[in-house]
């Protein structure tokens, strides 16, 4: 195997051919200027270039990319209130629904599975048609599929057009972290720039407990709904006056056996895993259900690196850290939606606090994942990924670990401390992880990594619900508040799992071994090692 993997034609994401334009147009007419003396003449003096006025990649001024960091923000923020909010409207939809568990699991996991399922395919439509474009149309989907999930008349409308969110939802991340990575070009500007994404992001979780509470307690679940509606129309707006469109000069190959593979993969597993208590494991049909996903997985092994131009690009997988960081982003995602899944059903169903109390109980996780998440931007440009990846691992462990102890009559303050600490693994989580899939691949390949990370993300977060909500369906006995405490056990050490495998790979995949599989990639950005002691 050779040392550098060829290249693929490199496919232009998010703006670069738009920058090389600008480039262009911002150099002054006339003679460039010679680094050296002519053969057998004195030196001819330089032509000092005329004044470039907007500084920064493709010529944008400062405040014109901390504009479009803001627009790729809302989008984000409009997809992780819609998590947040949801979770804490469960219990009131399962009441008003006539859903049991599963039809709760399938609440959320209809959305993610939809959107991770799409994310690829997706940033290849936008380099065909246009990035903006569909960034506005993915908004503009998910907008109207909240306002019809509003209005949902039963639980199987409302998991279709929960389906039509994720659909959206599938346009917005990669473009929206394609266009931060490649405005925000310096490693240390970069992981500030992701820093203050995820912070975001954990602002927006911040304030769904809390107006979510408010929403299902003063109008019902389905205005939880509604708060992203001005949200998306806003985005829609900013998005068409600041943000510049591109689209590929060349774009990727449609792949329509991969997409299909990949539905088929993730929704089949979903199934077998949401309705195994129901149905039995051992029956044929989730049986049938698990073998078609593990044949769909050997034929995309099988049958994409095959593809000059395949929807999921597995060489990548060879580069340990970017590997590393979507296995990190599984089980980190998994562990805080369950988490959320969890402690909705227990504070609500169990404690009988309402949507409102149950939701300011939450709030210090958001609130502390908010604070920490900047913090880790900030550690991940000077010392790199390790130190904040160990901290969120143990920090999630201890914390599920913790919560295994709950009883009906936990005290409060057991609840803030616990649940404030599984905030830190949240916060300290994401930043990493992001700079990890950035930088284990080559920049031209951008599009693609932040597509599979966001992928990745989704994938954890079907999983945590799918898997902790079978668990605590075929363990419960009796009502949810009388057999909750005991079920949901085994589903908080499944948890506790999920944080340690965080922390070991942390460990794993920040050694110069693993930094030397991301170089022979080619561009891949090598992750700063700290400097030794005599020198610091």
């Amino acid at each position: 195997m050779p040392d550098r993997l060829p290249e693929r034609k490199p496919v232009p994401v998010l703006g670069l051919e738009l920058a090389a334009r600008q480039e262009l147009a911002a150099r002054p007419p006339g003679p460039r200027p010679r680094p050296y003396p002519p053969r057998g003449g004195h030196p001819q003096p330089a032509v000092a270039p005329a004044p470039v006025a907007a500084p920064g990649p493709a010529g944008l001024t400062s405040g014109r990319r901390a504009l479009m960091l803001a627009v790729c923000c809302m989008s984000l923020f409009m997809v992780g209130l819609d998590n947040t909010i949801v979770n804490v409207g469960l219990p009131t939809i399962g009441r008003e629904l006539h859903a049991g568990v599963s039809g709760l699991q399938w609440t959320v996991a209809s959305y993610t599975i939809a959107l991770a399922a799409l994310l690829m395919f997706a940033g290849a439509l936008a380099d065909r048609i246009g990035r903006r474009t569909i960034f506005q149309v993915g908004l503009s989907l998910f907008t109207l599929g909240s306002w019809l999930c509003s209005l949902a008349p039963g639980l199987g409308w409302l998991i279709g057009f929960r389906i039509l969110q994720g659909v959206g939802g599938s346009m917005l991340n990669p473009a929206a972290l394609g266009i931060i990575t490649n405005t925000f070009t310096g490693r240390a500007e970069r992981a500030r720039a992701i820093g203050v994404w995820d912070g975001v992001f954990g602002l927006s979780m911040a304030l769904g407990p809390v107006l979510g509470g408010v929403l299902v307690g003063t109008v019902g679940w389905r205005g939880i709904f509604w708060a992203n509606i001005p949200v998306g129309l806003a985005a829609v707006s900013l998005t068409a006056l600041f943000v510049p469109d591109s689209r590929a000069p060349r774009a990727r190959r449609a792949d329509p056996v991969g997409q299909f593979v990949i539905i088929v993969m993730l929704g089949s597993l979903a199934y077998a895993i949401i309705e195994g208590p129901a149905l039995g494991w051992r029956s044929p049909e989730i049986f049938g259900f698990f073998a078609l996903a593990t044949a769909a997985l050997a034929v995309l092994l099988a049958y994409e690196p095959r593809r000059a131009e395949p929807v999921v690009d597995l060489r990548f997988f060879r580069s340990v850290p970017f590997a590393g960081a979507n296995l990190s982003a599984v089980c980190a995602i998994a562990a805080m939606a369950g988490f959320l899944f969890l402690s909705t059903l227990y504070l609500q169903d169990v404690r009988g606090l309402s949507a409102l109390q149950a939701g300011l109980t939450i709030l210090p996780m958001p609130v502390v994942m908010a604070l920490c998440a900047p913090l880790a931007g900030r550690m991940v440009a000077k010392r790199g990924p390790r130190i904040p990846l160990i901290i969120a691992g143990a920090a999630m462990t201890i914390s599920s670990a913790a919560l295994s102890r709950l009883t009906g009559a936990t005290e409060h303050l057991y609840l803030i401390v616990t649940y404030s600490m599984f905030g830190i693994g949240a916060g300290m989580v994401s930043s990493p992880i992001t700079n990890g899939v950035m930088s284990g691949v080559p920049k031209t390949q951008a599009g693609m990594a932040s597509g599979m990370n966001s992928a990745s993300r989704q994938l954890g977060q079907s999983l945590g619900v799918a898997i902790v909500g079978s668990v605590l369906a075929a363990s419960i006995r009796g009502s949810m508040q009388d057999g909750f405490v005991r079920a949901a056990h085994a589903g908080w050490w499944i948890l506790a799992g999920c944080g340690y495998a965080v922390l070991l790979l942390g460990l794993l995949c920040t050694t110069r071994w693993a930094r030397a599989t991301a170089a022979r990639l080619g561009e891949g950005d090598p992750v700063p090692e700290p400097r030794p002691a005599h020198l610091r």
